[in-house]
């Protein structure tokens, strides 16, 4: 047996000793299918009158208050709503039915977190008219980097009608309004009658709960779909064969709401395959769309092998194209310019295109933050890069979503919390953290002690800094192992492999130090922020040290702000993301008496394989590269407890896609 998995066997045993035989609890066990929506049927219901639809039925089922009269008013905006409440009545405002919904579920989160709701005075608007998941779902019922079962959309069997339902109102009570429903990898056949079909049956269903659809399509439909010989953008065949297909979209689903293309990135096919550009590719299909009130989403995640740097393919690529697009045409931006990586600064795009409407892509799912095993609540992440840009000049948010078939919807109860705060944060992202947090947990689980509900809300909002610092602190970044993006492997390289697909081309590790240097006597990547913002992160001395791999080749001895040398720090960051995860370990284990048994141990088992993989990280990070630094780690770091050939050559079993309690082996 690998000395390693032996080696982790035991620190797991050793974590579990104290918790195996205290008590049972009374509470009744949950299965966390419920969501945040865990509302009891009322036997009398309230008097609710007014505007009959969907807001009514759901209050009507769960509203334990005073009388709600729900009224429509054409001055406010379609989603806007205002509650008032006056002589023991409760009036909800709204522009559609879609915003007394919304209201309707404010004032049951209202509810559920005990509050006065006696005297409200309560007015909303969304900052954002598209509030978007898009589903990585593929037409065999596989979801690409889906930690959480199959897809809930294409599946083989009939269409479980309850569980869309249940998915439509947990996006109705968090104010999301579109779903795209397949991966952004698109297969042409998404396109067909069949799947078209399938997907009129979803819209049909999420209507109701005001969630438009809309599909990620292959560029190259119209030849491998349509038979043509060419799918060249300015072609008159292929725009005619468009304008069939998106007819009889609309006359399937009459409020489509349009499509995600993934274009001339990782060997999808786009419009640079016929010469044109990306903005020619994109605007054929808004123009189609156009007559329907169709939008196209048109993701700039593109990225040249032969370029000196990846982070700044995007810039380079869109810029020049910036006020070419027709204005359905959103450009759909990571958060970053690398890929959904625990820390980056923000794409250069957001305030480089000034004529071009933009929407922020965010991952949901936990493709790079240890998948559905982790506890990693990601809103503090976004809240900084929602803090580093202006949130005004984005039209829209989508959100990478992380849901599939599995009875929690999310593979971990608190990844729940993730698609809670991307809802939220795309409402209204001036929404602090700690607000969302208190939320959704005072909706999830029962009343806690104030003492130990302050010590949970600590573990939720510290817990993203937690992964940051035992995978890739100081701005490290992409030294994954090959495929899984799971565990590290900062060593991973292949003769003959792209350069950027290796982590050494991202940490450039050597005998000076760490780091990809980005200033301008590197790449000069900083130069496509605006000024004010190059000249901090040019200066190692004043780029924030959060950041300073990311930016500089740090020397090993370069003098941190703390006093510290780099290697020295670096040592002690992996160090206290260690510490950090035994710590929410021993905070989640003093819950066991006031919640239920089966979500207090599914979270307890995966907390616990959170402790060992901050241990592997912490173990094989050090040792790789003390041997560049070649100097001690510091006496007040805890040691590596294996050696660097065993953290080489260790493996993990790929299908802990498939079941996130993997194995290991070699």
């Amino acid at each position: 047996m690998n000395k390693f998995f032996l080696c982790l066997c035991f620190i797991t045993q050793a974590l579990t000793i104290g918790a195996a035989n205290n008590a049972a609890p009374q509470f009744p066990n949950e299965d966390g299918s419920k969501l945040w929506l865990r509302y009891n049927l009322v036997s009398t219901p309230a008097e609710i009158t007014g505007v009959h639809g969907t807001a009514m039925e759901e209050l009507k089922s769960f509203w334990k208050g005073q009388p709600i009269e729900l009224r429509k008013q054409r001055s406010l905006g379609h989603d806007d709503y205002v509650i008032t409440t006056a002589k023991s009545k409760t009036l909800l405002t709204a522009g559609s039915n879609v915003g007394l919904l919304y209201g309707a579920y404010h004032l049951l989160r209202l509810q559920q977190a005990d509050a006065d709701c006696t005297n409200l005075n309560i007015k909303e608007h969304p900052t954002y008219e598209l509030r978007i998941l898009n589903h990585w779902d593929n037409p065999d019922g596989t979801v690409e980097r889906g930690f959480a079962g199959r897809s809930i959309f294409w599946t083989k069997d009939p269409l479980n009608k309850t569980r869309i339902q249940q998915y439509g109102r947990a996006n109705a009570s968090i104010g999301i309004n579109g779903t795209v429903l397949n991966n952004v990898n698109a297969k042409p056949a998404t396109l067909s009658y069949q799947q078209l079909e399938r997907a009129k049956q979803i819209a049909d269903i999420l209507r109701p709960y005001g969630i438009r659809v809309y599909l990620s399509i292959n560029f190259a439909s119209p030849m491998r779909l349509g038979g043509l010989s060419t799918a060249d953008p300015l072609n008159a065949d292929v725009i005619k064969w468009w304008e069939e297909k998106v007819a009889e979209i609309y006359k399937m689903i009459p409020d489509f709401g349009g499509f995600l293309v993934k274009a001339n990135s990782e060997g999808e096919p786009g419009p640079c395959d016929y010469g044109r550009s990306h903005a020619e590719g994109a605007n054929m299909l808004a123009k189609v769309l156009k007559k329907h009130n169709g939008i196209v989403m048109w993701r700039s995640f593109v990225y040249d092998p032969n370029d000196n740097d990846r982070a700044k393919q995007a810039y380079k690529e869109f810029m020049p194209l910036d006020g070419q697009f027709l204005d359905n045409v959103i450009i759909q931006i990571k958060n970053g310019p690398i890929d959904f990586q625990p820390r980056e600064p923000y794409s250069p795009l957001f305030t480089g295109m000034k004529k071009t409407s933009m929407m922020a892509e965010l991952q949901i799912t936990q493709e790079y933050l240890g998948a559905a095993n982790h506890l990693v609540f990601l809103s503090p992440m976004w809240k900084e890069f929602l803090g580093s840009i202006n949130p005004s000049s984005l039209k829209a948010m989508a959100g990478v979503a992380n849901i599939g078939n599995d009875t929690n919807w999310c593979g971990h109860h608190f990844a729940q919390a993730n698609w809670y705060a991307f809802g939220r944060l795309a409402w209204n992202p001036q929404t602090t953290s700690e607000q969302i947090a208190e939320e959704w947990f005072k909706q999830t689980f029962e009343s806690l002690p104030s003492a130990l509900n302050s010590q949970l809300m600590e573990m939720m909002l510290t817990s993203h800094e937690a992964a940051v610092s035992y995978m890739m602190p100081l701005g490290l970044h992409h030294i994954f192992a090959e495929g899984h993006h799971y565990g590290p492997a900062p060593w991973f390289t292949r003769p003959g492999m792209r350069r950027d697909w290796t982590p050494p081309y991202y940490h450039q590790a050597d005998s000076i130090g760490l780091g990809f240097d980005r200033s301008h006597k590197g790449t000069d990547a900083v130069s496509q922020y605006p000024e004010e913002i190059c000249r901090i992160y040019d200066n190692i001395n004043t780029c924030p040290e959060n950041l300073l791999a990311w930016f500089h080749h740090v020397s090993w001895d370069y003098k941190m702000k703390n006093g510290r040398t780099f290697w020295d720090e670096l040592c002690h960051k992996y160090d206290e993301g260690v510490s950090m995860t035994r710590t929410m370990l021993k905070t989640w284990d003093k819950t066991e008496q006031f919640i239920d048994q089966q979500r207090f141990t599914e979270v307890q088992r995966k907390l616990r394989i959170q402790v060992r993989d901050a241990v592997w990280w912490h173990d094989a990070c050090i040792l790789y590269f003390q041997t560049f630094s070649k100097r001690p780690i510091p006496q007040d770091v805890e040691h590596p407890v294996h050696n660097l050939d065993e953290m080489m050559n260790f493996k993990i079993n790929i299908t802990m896609y498939e079941n996130p309690e993997y194995g290991y082996n070699k």
